[in-house]
């Protein structure tokens, strides 16, 4: 009887997941819509849902009153799914937000010991994280909460179990018609809508937001690939959570759809409920009788003369130049106002750092309160107005993890300011080398040196290939790539960068760059291209694995310019030796060795024998064995001789040599760089 009554209840389950395999609802309003309502939620005479209102610190939950089975039962993977709404959130302040709206996907409708504020109603301190939850949500939230390492406060999220977003962005939209991003400010009061899709058979989560009236745009704001299956389990409810704090937002959803196996149908916007009217209702205009028509006029003339006045002197002091180029290339525009304040007026104790086009200041802006670093460019910087147009044109749209991120900028009568993302860290140079102004060292670890260096060659990788033209950083070095809070590296300072069409040859340009960094055929043609970059690379790998410049002056001359004493240590046998001391023996032998070696090869003097940076990140992460050094012509300069290893030995042959200039490239016969070395490590 038990097992009849097993097989009855699996039968009726699989009738009732069939059934909902291609369940859909589209709500355009919800005055009739079938939802259930809990706590601040409610719907307005009109249709309008609304999530919350100006009570404080409440909780808000409304969802689709049936359970949705989202698993198919003969192979446990989740089912495609797809939902679209449209919201609005109206803060009393136009800069300072509230908890927002989270669209969740949850075992229960019902959150005991769930809390208000920036818990939003779905979790509290004692079960955050909790595998047991089975929470997935698409937060968008108006609130910083740094508990949550929250990325600002104006940002879209995907959070499993928890408020700490596994993937997050600021608000924005990537526009199809200008194929530019374009920010979104969730607390405006404008209706905006979001997409949240899941492709079952990739395993591949999108959301994407857009402007009421602007159609789904083609690329999502975030794209993670996760496997819900893990997750979720049946049956699970869909709908929205949310939460009041101590300031005011009202949140407002006006249409709402949802399929299962398939693509959401189109909300109708047209017939989407209105939202209240903002601001208080205007008020009839008192005419006041009995004042003299001439001395009311002249007192009005004297108080806008007053005012013009000290407008024009407050415009005078923070007076900025906007020419017609910003129009093209120009990010986000900061007001010189608020760089001034947020930088103490550009005080020396917020000083970072000075460098050869300018002073780099910590600041806090005074709206946002995010931590920033203002790039003040010298006035008397003879390229800076060029170095600074071409800081705006390339990283101004450069998005990647591993490149700092240019916020904006702002021109001010000569001066010329860049803000950046703080980088909490400093430079690896300082890390590497500077550490006098620390108590007690602070030695990376090899495991981080390691992990910074796969930074640098991802960020090279993009900007060499994946980007929309080529770019070529041409100042690649220990001092332009920059830590963040995790000790991740990204490559900053795009002052140099060149940009060309691909497929297109580059240009030639003056010889720019640092001494040790620079490939030999650069000053010879001058012209800049992948392979320099790949040639500094080397330079640097070798730098962060010995913990040494690539030229250091008041070294011996064996040891004066980096690679010629590694491929030497190479050559004997003893490559280790020249690993930093600082390290000891804490390191990967076979990593360090990669390194050293790959190093090395990135620094060849002939630019073809160099691999693209697509090849040594494959290298780095180990998919590829790195080639036998011996097979690829290297040989070594030190003291005007040329070293090249034995068949079979450690031994070398010499050639004299004398070089005009150290760094410079060398001529040697077809012979000589030809030949086929063997030995060492």
């Amino acid at each position: 009887m038990f097992f009849k009554v097993m097989v009855l209840s699996l039968l009726l389950r699989r009738v009732e997941s069939s059934q909902q395999e291609d369940l859909s609802f589209t709500y355009n309003g919800f005055r009739e819509a079938n939802i259930s309502l809990d706590g601040l939620a409610q719907i307005t005479h009109n249709g309008l849902l609304m999530l919350t209102n100006g009570t404080k610190l409440q909780k808000s939950h409304t969802f689709y009153p049936h359970p949705l089975h989202f698993k198919n039962l003969s192979t446990g993977n989740v089912f495609s799914f797809s939902t679209t709404f449209v919201f609005a959130m109206v803060s009393e302040y136009p800069t300072i937000g509230g908890p927002g709206i989270a669209f969740v996907i949850t075992p229960s409708m019902k959150f005991p010991g769930a809390e208000a504020g920036h818990y939003m109603g779905l979790f509290n301190a004692t079960n955050l994280g909790n595998s047991s939850n089975h929470v997935i949500a698409v937060e968008l939230d108006s609130l910083l909460n740094l508990d949550f390492k929250d990325i600002d406060d104006n940002h879209v999220g995907i959070d499993i179990n928890e408020l700490t977003s596994i993937k997050s962005s600021p608000t924005s939209f990537f526009s199809d018609q200008d194929h530019q991003h374009h920010n979104l400010t969730l607390i405006s009061g404008q209706p905006m809508q979001l997409w949240v899709e899941y492709n079952g058979p990739q395993k591949q989560l999108n959301v994407t937001i857009a402007p009421f009236n602007v159609p789904k745009p083609f690329i999502p704001l975030l794209s993670l690939n996760l496997d819900l299956a893990r997750i979720i389990i049946d049956p699970m409810f869909v709908g929205f959570s949310s939460a009041t704090a101590n300031v005011q937002v009202n949140q407002y959803v006006l249409g709402w759809s949802f399929r299962m196996n398939g693509e959401a149908g189109e909300l109708d916007l047209s017939r989407l409920p209105k939202l209240p009217r903002r601001g208080p209702k205007k008020k009839t205009k008192i005419v006041t009788i009995g004042i003299p028509v001439v001395s009311c006029a002249v007192l009005v003339v004297a108080i806008i003369l007053v005012l013009i006045l000290f407008i024009m002197r407050r415009k005078k002091k923070f007076a900025e130049v906007l020419e017609e180029w910003e129009l093209n290339y120009g990010p986000h525009r900061f007001k010189y106002k608020d760089l001034y304040i947020a930088t103490k007026g550009f005080k020396d104790n917020e000083l970072l750092g000075v460098g050869g086009f300018g002073r780099v200041y910590r600041g806090v802006l005074p709206t946002s309160k995010q931590e920033v670093a203002v790039k003040r460019i010298s006035h008397d910087s003879k390229q800076g107005e060029r170095e600074f147009i071409a800081e705006i044109v390339s990283i101004g749209k450069l998005r990647h993890r591993n490149i700092v991120t240019l916020l904006g900028y702002c021109r001010r009568k000569g001066e010329l300011l860049l803000v950046y993302d703080f980088m909490p860290n400093g430079s690896l140079n300082k890390l590497l080398y500077d550490q006098s102004d620390k108590t007690e060292s602070v030695v990376l670890s090899w495991t981080q040196r390691f992990q910074i260096i796969k930074n640098v060659a991802s960020a090279l990788l993009y900007l060499h290939e994946e980007w929309e033209q080529v770019v070529i950083h041409r100042d690649v070095k220990s001092s332009n790539v920059l830590l963040d809070k995790e000790m991740n590296g990204r490559l900053g300072d795009f002052g140099l960068a060149r940009l060309y069409d691909h497929g297109t040859d580059p240009q030639t340009t003056h010889v720019v760059g640092t001494l040790g960094y620079l490939a030999p055929e650069f000053s010879r043609i001058g012209k800049a291209n992948p392979s320099t970059d790949v040639f500094a690379f080397g330079a640097f790998m070798l730098e962060v694995a010995c913990g040494r410049r690539p030229i250091q002056i008041r070294a011996s001359e064996e040891r004066m310019v980096l690679m010629d004493w590694v491929l030497s240590c190479w050559s004997k046998g003893l490559i280790l030796e020249t690993v930093d001391p600082k390290l000891g023996t804490e390191y990967k032998v076979e990593e360090m060795e990669m390194v050293l070696k790959l190093g090395l090869l990135c620094s060849h003097s002939i630019p073809v024998a160099r691999p693209p940076m697509r090849q040594v990140l494959r290298y780095l992460e180990g998919e590829v064995p790195i080639p036998e050094l011996s097979s690829l012509g290297l040989t070594t300069n030190i003291g005007g001789q040329i070293f090249v290893p034995s068949e079979g030995s450690s031994d070398v042959s010499v050639w004299n040599i004398n070089p005009s200039y150290m760094g410079s490239e060398m001529t040697l016969s077809s012979s000589v760089a030809e030949s086929i070395l063997s030995g060492g490590r």
